[in-house]
Formats: C-alpha cells, sequence, structure tokens
C-alpha cells in the first residue's frame, strides 16, 4: 500500500508535507516570519538598514519616542520590538554601540520614499517654455494658449511669448505690443510681466516669471 504524504515512511519517522523542517510564515499578517520580517516584508538582497535578526551585534542603543533611551542586549531590544508588533531597525551602524530605533520598517521606507520624492520636485529646474503668437491672432486661439501659458506657470516654469512677424506684417507692431499686453493681464493672477514687451529682429518678446504654485 503506498504511503500517503504525511503518513509514516518506511524506515520510521513522519514526512512533512512540503519538505523543509521548521515553520515560516510567508506573507502572513503580523508577527515575525522567517529571516526576522514582519508582516509581508520580503527582504531584499541588498537591504538599506539591518533590522531584526539581521542585526548581530550583542548590544544596541535605543532611541525613539517608544522606548526608554539606553543601551539593552540586542535580544532583549528584540523582545520589546516584538512586543510592540514593530521591527528592530538599525540606524547609525557605525556608532558604538549601534544605535536602533523601534518602528514600522514599511512605514519608515514608505515615508522616506515620499519625502525624497517631494523634495526632487521642489528641486526641479525650471524649464522656458515658448508661446507664439501673430499679430492676427483670433480670440479663441489667444484663450486656448492662455490656458497652457497658465499651467506652465504654475508649474514653476518661465513662459516667453512672442507675436512673430512675417514680410508687411511688421508694420503691425502696435498690435503686436498690445496682445502681449493683454496676454500679461491674463496672466497676472500666476505670473509677473519681467519688462516691456520688445523687439527682437521680425519677433516682439516679453518674458513671464511664475508667481508661486497656486494653493488649492
Amino acid at each position: 500500500m503506498a504511503v500517503q504524504q504525511g503518513g509514516f515512511k518506511p524506515g520510521g519517522g513522519f514526512n512533512k508535507p512540503g519538505g523543509g523542517g521548521g515553520f515560516s510564515k510567508p506573507g502572513g499578517g503580523g508577527g515575525f516570519n522567517k529571516g526576522g520580517f514582519r508582516g509581508r516584508f520580503v527582504p531584499r538582497k541588498e537591504a538599506e538598514h539591518r533590522i531584526n535578526n539581521f542585526i548581530r551585534v550583542p548590544q544596541v542603543r535605543l532611541v525613539g519616542e517608544n522606548v526608554e533611551v539606553g543601551v539593552y542586549n540586542t535580544q532583549d531590544a528584540l523582545r520589546m520590538a516584538q512586543d510592540q508588533q514593530l521591527d528592530l531597525v538599525e540606524i547609525s551602524p557605525t556608532a558604538d554601540p549601534p544605535v536602533c530605533k523601534i518602528i514600522d520598517y514599511n512605514k519608515f521606507l514608505y515615508d522616506k520614499k515620499k519625502k525624497e520624492k517631494e523634495m526632487k520636485a521642489k528641486s526641479k529646474t525650471a524649464e522656458l517654455k515658448e508661446i507664439r503668437f501673430t499679430p492676427n491672432t483670433d480670440d479663441h486661439d489667444f484663450d486656448f494658449k492662455a490656458k497652457h501659458a497658465e499651467n506652465f506657470l504654475k508649474d514653476g516654469n518661465k513662459v516667453k511669448a512672442y507675436v512673430q512677424f512675417k514680410g508687411r506684417a511688421i508694420q503691425f507692431q502696435e498690435r503686436g505690443q498690445l496682445l502681449l499686453l493683454k496676454f500679461a493681464e491674463r496672466l497676472n493672477e500666476f505670473g509677473t510681466l519681467e519688462s516691456m514687451p520688445k523687439m527682437e529682429g521680425r519677433r516682439m518678446l516679453a518674458m513671464f516669471a511664475p508667481k508661486g504654485k497656486k494653493k488649492s
């Protein structure tokens, strides 16, 4: 009779379903799984920080709001983290002893990534966007381009608006100036006219700088 999986095996002992000894909690919720990571967190080959059972030193210095600051045996510190259903995270490995915090490591990484993204967005280099008109630009085209310019300014970019004169249209410079001043009035909420419109070759230019992002 064939031996079913999980029953007795010839020669004594038991078969263990799934092979390999011991227990693990792959993807289980709460508590610590094999490797010392809480919850569904899967360790990477090169983690940013040593955490939980990967902290091999005999003692650590605990800091943070949820502990009494001081030097603890690593096993005691790990037990404290388990009691709070949090992670023991090494934040200063070169200190003697290394400095650790008891925190939610997944949330820590999420907040860190979010902060870095926000800082990157703030440090983004402003671009120069161009808006082109002709002396005969109609109201519909004017409104369409004004909306684009407003969005550019709200994003922190500068805007260069110009009226292109071709052939005999050069005689309508006054019309071009009035159009750019009207454009400046339209953008007043979002941008500042840096200087009065001026001719450069066959173009009349006006530069606009952003006043800052509009708060929603």
